[in-house]
């Protein structure tokens, strides 16, 4: 290679690092701005009075909270969830709501410039953005935030002050008191929606019926999910030890899928190399937080989790012991007795749920 060839790679090779560098700084300039000038805390505060004089630092769970009160409070739920949402976002509209909350014009900037920076795919063609935000990119969640405080959340309080609401990223429910109200509620919605570019997914939006004891109609829709819980009619003991119905929130199919789906990549059954203490010190904190999240309503629905997780130590037991290969019922027995005697060792057996069947009267 001659030296003025190289000379000419050397120099492009600069620029592209320049450029890599300058989008890099660009995107670090971001977030430390959403952090460090107090931005994403003006905006959480904002977000908060949308749950009508209720606050919690932890959202998700105070949603849920609130959810199952206004269920049953309230006869009918309008579901919905904005299709979409981190790719028609409308640039214009997102800017003019960050600017009522940042007056800053180096930070304005950079945003602009974050939004509108070409996307580039393997080919090394460019394609222009004109709506959305990246999803995945460092402030998307609190930009997407933002548009939908402002074309939701104000909106409802807005033109629907005597409809509660509650909102969760682009998922969000709103509680009326007729299928008449509910309705109209989702009309105004869509309309709202479609006037910000947005709109709302159809497979995933509904009016659904709080069916329970005292409300006995008959209607097609009666559940629907929420922050990884069901809300539905579910079999409920009154302090008079009465059975009846009740309009209730438990994991939903869906979470339950997604942990089993985890469980199996554990590979439980292939580790004859761990002992069970190494096992529990390694996934106990993790069964934990899925007891703490999803076990808060309707904890009997986790059983179906934890009894799947002693079906893989068992297969376990029959992989490493050559006794039991061929005896999946002393196999059973076999890690019964181990939970029975060291009930603290695996999160699920504090509960009492064991391999060879659960404690009586055990939630």
């Amino acid at each position: 290679m001659s030296e003025q060839k190289a000379k000419r790679v050397n120099r492009q090779h600069t620029e592209s690092y320049k450029q890599e560098a300058l989008a890099m700084s660009e995107r670090i300039g971001v977030a430390k701005a959403a952090r460090q000038l107090g931005l994403a805390e003006s905006l959480i505060n904002t977000w908060h009075a949308a749950i009508n004089d209720e606050t919690s630092v932890d959202l998700a769970k105070e949603n849920q909270r609130l959810t199952q009160y206004r269920c049953w409070k309230y006869d009918w739920v309008v579901e919905f969830d904005v299709k979409g949402l981190f790719d028609h976002i409308r640039h214009d509209l997102l800017l003019k709501a960050l600017s009522k909350h940042c007056n800053i014009p180096w930070v304005l900037l950079y945003v602009k410039r974050w939004l509108k920076a070409p996307l580039e795919n393997s080919n090394g063609d460019k394609t222009q953005r004109i709506c959305g935000t990246p999803q995945g990119g460092v402030v998307s969640p609190l930009l997407a935030n933002l548009f939908l405080h402002y074309a939701f959340d104000a909106w409802v309080r807005r033109e629907l002050p005597d409809v509660p609401f509650c909102r969760y990223a682009d998922d969000g429910l709103l509680h009326c008191k007729s299928k008449r109200q509910a309705k109209f509620v989702m009309k105004r919605l869509t309309a709202r929606l479609k006037q910000c570019s947005l709109g709302i997914h159809p497979d995933k939006s509904s009016i659904v019926y709080c069916k329970d004891k005292n409300r006995k109609g008959n209607y097609p829709v009666i559940s629907f999910d929420f922050l990884g819980y069901t809300f539905r009619p579910r079999r409920c003991v009154n302090k008079k030890g009465e059975v009846h119905p009740n309009f209730l929130p438990a994991v939903s199919n869906a979470s339950k899928k997604a942990i089993n789906r985890e469980i199996r990549h554990w590979h439980l059954q292939l580790k004859n190399d761990k002992t069970l203490v190494n096992l529990s010190a390694m996934f106990n904190p993790i069964l934990s937080g899925w007891n703490t999240y999803f076990g808060r309503f309707y904890p009997s629905a986790l059983r179906v989790i934890w009894r799947n997780l002693n079906e893989y130590l068992v297969r376990r037991v029959r992989r490493k012991f050559k006794r039991f290969a061929k005896h999946k019922s002393r196999a059973r027995d076999y890690i019964n007795r181990i939970a029975r005697s060291n009930p603290n060792l695996f999160f699920h057996w504090r509960l009492a749920v064991f391999p060879g069947g659960d404690v009586v009267g055990a939630v």
